[in-house]
């Protein structure tokens, strides 16, 4: 369904380059991050109480074309075994397995491959760093993966085009990439999850070709609505209705872990990070900036939709952790079922009432919140 090597040759060669620096100074930025990120990992254990590994593997940084590999690596350790259980649901004729359908096939896996590199293009000169769940690749599949991955030219050029403190962005960015390795290391079953709820998701398509033709015209017009400024993405407009309830959960624990990471940047920051405020300030402005053209990318994609959600993300937790502490709030780390739903995320008393039922109150010190709508530290736009 996706020629992957295509979606590579796509994603590098249309991706822009990233800053010119010198070979001096890119080995620099290199062992300060690996650096930074050790040391905001320590931060992220103390102020958390996750009981995760002290001294985990450095960060690892990769440049532009490198972060497309890496994801289209982790694409295929979850994807590939899903299209062939996806094949075995098609039917005869264009779709289906016989010679015009392996025409079809072969011509249709090029196209995905190259939309899926053009995508990967736009996102790689903007994200700033991710944990990535299933790099490197276990062929086993039994073995713990997972790793954390920061873009170093991404960080430089947003560091320069800001005129923040390099050392202090840079942490910064640390702090929120490694509250997400704390995430999916200190609670075993979380990947797992997360994992199965993708597996779900895909596994709901609708192989139809009726339904799928309605769904590309509704893609359709979801791209002309979003030209004029409309509101609706591509994410929407291909869901069938399964997947409408799978995506909800999976909204719901990303929404939570990045709300999460926000929270932890936040109250960790200013104690090390002595600009941090300067920081987020002109970080948020240049999210809200942007061509018309890249604002229209972003809605389509569905970006600037889940930068809404990851607030409500940053609101829950503060809320949750204002009114109970941190100790009561790691309580939604015991198992799926103590997770929010998208529900009790837009009104955290439900998830505490539910959750935690009569409580006595320990409300944790009062942090300098941020909006509503804080910057991610990731940078990534919703990604």
């Amino acid at each position: 369904m996706i020629d992957w090597n295509v979606a590579v040759q796509t994603g590098t060669r249309l991706v822009r380059p990233g800053p010119q620096v010198s070979q001096s100074e890119a080995r620099e930025v290199v062992a300060e991050l690996r650096e930074l990120s050790t040391i905001a990992h320590g931060h992220v254990r103390d102020f958390t109480g996750m009981d995760i590994d002290p001294n985990p593997e450095p960060a690892t940084i990769v440049d532009r074309p490198g972060w497309i590999r890496a994801n289209v690596d982790g694409f295929r350790v979850v994807l590939e075994p899903l299209m062939e259980r996806l094949e075995a649901k098609r039917g005869p004729g264009l779709l289906g397995g016989g010679p015009g359908g392996v025409m079809v096939q072969a011509v249709g896996s090029r196209v995905t491959g190259m939309q899926v590199g053009a995508i990967l293009a736009y996102m790689a000169s903007r994200v700033l760093g991710q944990y990535e769940l299933f790099l490197p690749p276990d062929p086993s599949g039994r073995a713990p993966t997972g790793r954390l991955t920061l873009v170093a030219p991404n960080i430089v050029h947003v560091e320069q085009e800001l005129e923040v403190d390099p050392h202090d962005f840079r942490l910064w960015v640390c702090l929120h990439e490694e509250t997400h390795r704390a995430q999916f290391t200190g609670v075993p079953w979380l990947r797992e999850y997360v994992q199965e709820q993708m597996t779900e998701f895909l596994l709901a398509s609708d192989l139809d070709p009726g339904a799928l033709l309605e769904r590309i015209r509704e893609a359709t017009d979801v791209l002309v609505d979003a030209v004029r400024g409309g509101e609706g993405n591509l994410i929407d407009a291909i869901q069938t209705p399964e997947q409408r309830a799978i995506l909800d959960r999976l909204t719901a624990v990303m929404t939570l872990a990045e709300g999460h990471g926000d929270y932890v940047m936040d109250a960790v920051g200013p104690g090390v990070v002595p600009s941090v405020q300067q920081i987020r300030s002109k970080f948020q402005g240049r999210r809200e900036g942007g061509t018309r053209l890249d604002r229209t990318i972003r809605r389509v994609l569905g970006l600037d939709l889940k930068m809404k959600q990851y607030a409500e993300g940053s609101r829950f937790v503060r809320r949750v952790v204002g009114e109970v502490g941190m100790e009561q709030f790691n309580r939604i780390w015991e198992s799926a079922a103590t997770l929010p739903t998208h529900a009790e995320i837009k009104e955290p008393a439900l998830w505490m009432d539910r959750v935690l039922g009569p409580r006595v109150l320990d409300p944790a010190p009062e942090l300098d919140a941020p909006p509503a709508d804080a910057p991610r530290a990731d940078g990534a736009e919703g990604a």
